[in-house]
């Protein structure tokens, strides 16, 4: 490594944002560990940047597996100065079509998977003083419609931890990025990678609309993953890092609605909720 190189550690380092970010890494010289359930994928990256690039195999659910791997990493590498937890897939189903277990594997694949991987290397990156930790979340992750209650609830989940630990760790050097896309070209909503709960017809009209756009609408989305990628840079070498980076003029459009409509109705009840206090003598 050179004196100036970051280490990267990607999560979901095959495609979408995980690849686009790996590869602009290593594009301005820094060293990236890609993880991948099929290290295969990444056999391209690291024969273009054989000294900079390195797969390992990594399932985020799988607890000892992520606590051996930050291990060794740390071992071999003494630091990692960017975690970026992006492994996730799609989950389409109504409320009531959502099994435990198909909740459950969600919240173990975009909540606990990376909390527990942060908690393996932010020791060090507190030790030090310094470090970053990505969050790739949704514009999902403040808002929810028909079909992504389960979704957006890992996303809110993420957010919500990644605010608290900001607060937590600032003081030490370290920086918490949430990044919130809209829709990008990933293979997200792809034939193999997004997931379909069992179909209840009495949801045709509402989580119906939400399966025909997930299936209909891949490889068509507006934004460009290796853009994402640049932009997340330019965020963490920020002088002031923002604690939230929405991603794509869809995402910008779709969160300042959702903000608007929860001022206003805050403002409509304003007057019933600050009357439940009680009364002054």
């Amino acid at each position: 490594m050179t004196a100036n190189a970051k280490v990267w550690l990607v999560t979901g380092a095959s495609s979408g944002f995980g690849r686009a970010i790996a590869e602009a890494a290593a594009a301005a010289g820094d060293i990236v560990i890609g993880t991948a359930r099929r290290t295969e994928a990444l056999d391209d990256l690291v024969a273009a940047h054989p000294d900079q690039v390195e797969a390992i195999s990594l399932d985020i659910t799988d607890s000892q597996r992520i606590d051996a791997a930050a291990a060794d990493i740390l071992a071999r590498y003494g630091r990692v100065d960017v975690l970026v937890n992006n492994a996730g897939r799609t989950q389409v189903g109504a409320f009531e079509e959502t099994t435990d277990q198909e909740l459950r594997a969600l919240f173990e694949l975009h909540v606990f998977g990376p909390a527990r991987l942060t908690r393996a290397l932010l020791p060090q990156m507190r030790q030090r003083g310094s470090g970053s930790i990505v969050n790739i979340s949704s514009i999902g992750g403040q808002l929810s419609f028909a079909g992504f209650s389960a979704y957006s609830a890992t996303k809110a989940a993420l957010e919500q931890l990644s605010e608290g630990l900001a607060d937590e760790v600032t003081s030490f050097g370290i920086k918490v990025l949430i990044v919130e896309p809209g829709a990008f070209r990933t293979n997200l909503f792809g034939r193999d990678a997004a997931y379909f709960s069992k179909e209840n017809p009495a949801y045709a009209a509402t989580v119906g609309a939400t399966r025909k756009m997930v299936q209909g609408s891949d490889g068509s989305q507006p934004g460009d993953p290796a853009k994402a990628a640049a932009a997340i840079r330019l965020a963490l070498a920020a002088p002031k890092t923002p604690l939230r980076l929405a991603l794509g003029g869809d995402a910008v459009d779709i969160l300042t609605a959702h903000l608007d409509s929860v001022r206003a109705e805050l403002a409509e009840w304003e007057k019933v909720s600050r009357g439940t206090g009680f009364d002054t003598e």
